[in-house]
Formats: C-alpha cells, sequence, structure tokens
C-alpha cells in the first residue's frame, strides 16, 4: 500500500469503518508514523492537526478502535480503516461522529442479517474464546454440515405443529448454522441471493 502524503501536506484523511455493521463511524488524520503505529499496534491512532501531536483513539476514553483492514482509495490519498470500536466513538457519547446509531437492534431485517454474517466471519478470522460460533469452526465442515442437517430436521419436525415460538427458533437456528456453513466454504450470502435472482426471473 503505497499512501501518498505530500499531496495533503504530510497528512491524510483516513475515515474509519466499523468493520461488522460497515457503519461509518469517524474521520481523522494520519501522518506516515500514525499509520505505521497503527499497523503495528493494531490500533487506530491518528495525527492531531490542532495539539499537532499523535493520539491513539480510546487512550483515555478506553473505547479503542481495533484494526481489522487498512484499505486506500483509487488516488492514494485517502484511507478506509475497517474497525471494531469498544464502546462509543464520538466524544459526546454518541456511537459515531455523525450522531448516527451504530446499533444491530436498530437494523432492518435485511440488515441484520448481513451483520449477522460479518460478525460470523470475524469470528472465524479473529476467534474468541469462548464463542459458540468459534466452537463450530473449531469441529469442522463435517461437523457444521452435520449441524445444518439437524437443525433442518427439527425445524421440519417443528412445522408439523402449531407451536409458533419453538418453529421461528427452530428456523432462526437453521438460517444461523447455515450462515456458519457458507463462511466456511468462503461463500458470502450475496451469491446465493444471485443464485435466487436467477431462478426468480424465469
Amino acid at each position: 500500500m503505497q499512501v501518498d502524503f505530500n499531496k495533503g501536506n504530510g497528512l491524510v484523511p483516513a475515515i474509519v469503518q466499523d468493520a461488522v455493521t460497515r457503519r461509518v463511524l469517524m474521520l481523522g488524520y494520519m501522518n506516515e508514523e500514525a499509520l505505521t503505529i497503527t499497523q503495528e499496534r493494531g490500533l487506530v491512532t491518528f495525527y492531531s492537526r490542532t495539539r499537532q501531536k499523535l493520539w491513539t483513539k480510546g487512550e483515555t476514553s478506553g473505547n479503542y478502535l481495533t484494526v481489522r483492514e487498512i484499505v486506500a482509495d483509487c488516488d492514494n490519498d485517502t484511507l478506509l480503516i475497517k474497525a471494531i470500536p469498544a464502546g462509543p466513538v464520538c466524544h459526546t457519547g454518541s456511537d459515531t461522529c455523525f450522531d448516527e446509531a451504530n446499533d444491530p437492534e436498530l437494523m432492518t431485517s435485511s440488515e441484520f442479517l448481513l451483520y449477522l454474517e460479518e460478525v460470523i466471519h470475524d469470528r472465524r478470522e479473529h476467534p474468541i474464546e469462548g464463542s459458540y460460533t468459534n466452537h463450530l469452526f473449531s469441529r469442522g465442515i463435517n461437523k457444521i454440515a452435520q449441524k445444518v442437517g439437524e437443525e433442518a430436521v427439527e425445524l421440519v419436525i417443528e412445522a408439523k405443529d402449531d407451536n409458533k415460538p419453538l418453529f421461528l427458533g427452530e428456523a432462526a437456528d437453521l438460517m444461523y448454522h447455515m450462515l456458519v456453513l457458507l463462511a466456511q466454504k468462503n461463500i458470502r450470502l450475496d451469491e446465493v441471493i444471485e443464485v435466487l435472482k436467477g431462478r426468480h426471473s424465469r
């Protein structure tokens, strides 16, 4: 990644995005040293234009931004940093510096499904001790596929009765385990949807 710091007199804008929800969290500026420290420590570090010194986001509040990925734009003069926030990002206490909520419970159904998919992929790349999702990944493809089969059977059994809460619970279990299986196969939900779109047009 070759970043052009000269164009902005040694600084480049750094847009921080929640790596899971994809919500834009804040905008800061980085010089070459701030970028290097961010890459080495894995915590977003900026250069303050007013104080003229480096600062790590969360060093006072504890709400650090843990880096997942850093990419440059087509002109190599702006950075997109995908990160996991440890808490509210804005100094006002808001989730983002644009006063937008970054709460999964406020998402639409389709947004939450994509959010859940991102959580599952993030667990695969960055395991968390005690995570059920990581437990599934550790068992391998055969066990994950077997679990999907078991959940499908349980859904069929509940479909024969009239207990809606139990049926919904089994449907949710099947959908979740299917997302885990897709992630294990390196397949995105969008790819499945594209197949559905193709069939719908027939």
